[in-house]
């Protein structure tokens, strides 16, 4: 090709206008785990959503977090952001519904490892320890493969006066599938980061067909993948609402005993 058409298509894509919502680059922070609000706000019954799910895609193609009002549960895969609801089904998100809590990042794994005939969460959490390199490190997590069974959760949608989040779990309903197919979605996260976000693990589901799924409570892997992506920058975007601005922490309870059950 000419030197001068190269120079003339090179000029034409540079003046062409970005379309709305779109970024220019696939993702903004290719090795950042890009967080919206923080865990202690959503105990403490900040609900509101603060970040639309068209900008929230900018930042990575994978995740979890809740809708405005904490209307259910979502889990994002593949660039796509479904919301599992408190009747069970599941919706993918329209781009301007919104978010008062979440984590994505672009999915790029560093380890992947077979794991097979696990039973419940817990060990499932040490042979994921196993793994890690270091447990003062963040870590993107996504499983496939085959499970026994999956014990999840979705909470209903609230409104004002919000209670805490401990009284809203009170309410949540819980579903419970047998030899199910899907994938886990999820973080770890260091216990300096407790308050920022969930210490340890925090993981969703989704089932293939993706009609199913919700924030994790118990599982038993047959057979899977598992796949980690180190985070070594975290992001958190504090939301300028006068609520969380004006908003008192120094009363908390950043205990997630009553959220994780």
């Amino acid at each position: 090709m000419p030197k001068t058409l190269r120079c003339l298509i090179l000029t034409m894509l540079l003046c062409l206008p970005a379309l709305p919502g779109a970024a220019l680059e696939p993702f903004r922070e290719p090795e950042v785990l890009y967080q919206v609000s923080t865990l202690q706000a959503l105990l403490d019954g900040l609900y509101d959503g603060q970040m639309t799910f068209q900008e929230l895609a900018v930042h990575g193609d994978m995740g979890l977090g809740t809708f405005d009002k904490l209307d259910g549960e979502m889990v994002a895969i593949g660039g796509k952001f479904y919301q599992v609801r408190i009747d069970g089904s599941v919706h993918e998100a329209d781009p301007d519904m919104t978010t008062p809590f979440a984590q994505v990042t672009p999915f790029y794994p560093d380890i992947v490892v077979d794991i097979s005939g696990v039973e419940g969460l817990d060990a499932l959490k040490a042979r994921i320890d196993a793994a890690l390199p270091s447990r003062n490190q963040f870590y993107a997590i996504i499983m496939t493969g085959e499970f026994g069974s999956m014990k999840t959760r979705s909470v209903p949608p609230q409104e004002r006066p919000y209670p805490v989040l401990t009284e809203v779990v009170k309410d949540q309903a819980v579903f419970e599938f047998s030899d199910v197919s899907g994938v886990v979605v999820g973080f770890y996260s260091p216990d300096y980061a407790q308050s920022v976000g969930v210490p340890g693990y925090h993981l969703h589901f989704l089932t293939d067909d993706r009609s199913a799924g919700g924030h994790i409570l118990d599982l038993a892997v047959t057979d899977a993948t598992l796949e980690l992506d180190a985070t070594p920058t975290m992001t958190v975007t504090v939301p300028e609402t006068g609520e969380f601005q004006e908003h008192d922490f120094t009363h908390s309870d950043s205990s997630t005993d009553g959220v994780e059950r």
